[in-house]
């Protein structure tokens, strides 16, 4: 296990943060927690992780739908958003047991409202508001995929 953190002055340096996992995400199966409190920028790293990605079309916060499913040219990324789960138990009607056994990317916010239908994650992001003004970012990486992934993102970072 390893973890690096990172201050995310604007949206701008968000999205260039977000880039850089793009670059170094594998496409076999990836399980990415989000963590933060509302307004701490889980949706929009979504979003800026899914354009690098090459996603053209609109990417809209599955809050109400709890999954949006997008097929990317090298990539599958499945985005969950818990916040609305009442329990981890209706995963099962989401079909999860499916999507975990399928080469994608899985990216869940809110993911301790799945604890135990959900498998431990590879990357853990908690995101956080700071008092002065923009956020920060810690990251722990779990699998050896992950400190694999964080080495190289984290080489690859310019700020």
């Amino acid at each position: 296990m390893i973890a690096h953190s990172w201050f995310l002055a604007d949206p701008a340096t968000t999205d260039r943060w977000a880039e850089g996992l793009a670059a170094v995400l594998p496409s076999n199966f990836f399980y990415i927690a989000l963590q933060g409190s509302l307004g701490a920028g889980k949706t929009h790293t979504v979003r800026a992780l899914l354009r690098a990605l090459g996603e053209q079309g609109a990417v809209r916060s599955p809050t109400y739908t709890l999954l949006e499913d997008y097929a990317l040219p090298n990539h599958r990324v499945v985005h969950m958003d818990l916040y609305r789960l009442g329990d981890a138990q209706e995963l099962e009607y989401l079909g999860i047991r499916d999507l975990l056994a399928e080469p994608l990317t899985l990216i869940t916010e809110w993911p301790q409202r799945g604890e135990g239908a959900l498998p431990p994650a590879d990357l853990h992001i908690a995101l956080s508001i700071e008092p002065e003004g923009g956020r920060s970012a810690t990251v722990t990486a779990y699998s050896a995929s992950a400190v694999d992934v964080l080495e190289k993102w984290r080489a690859n970072s310019s700020f």
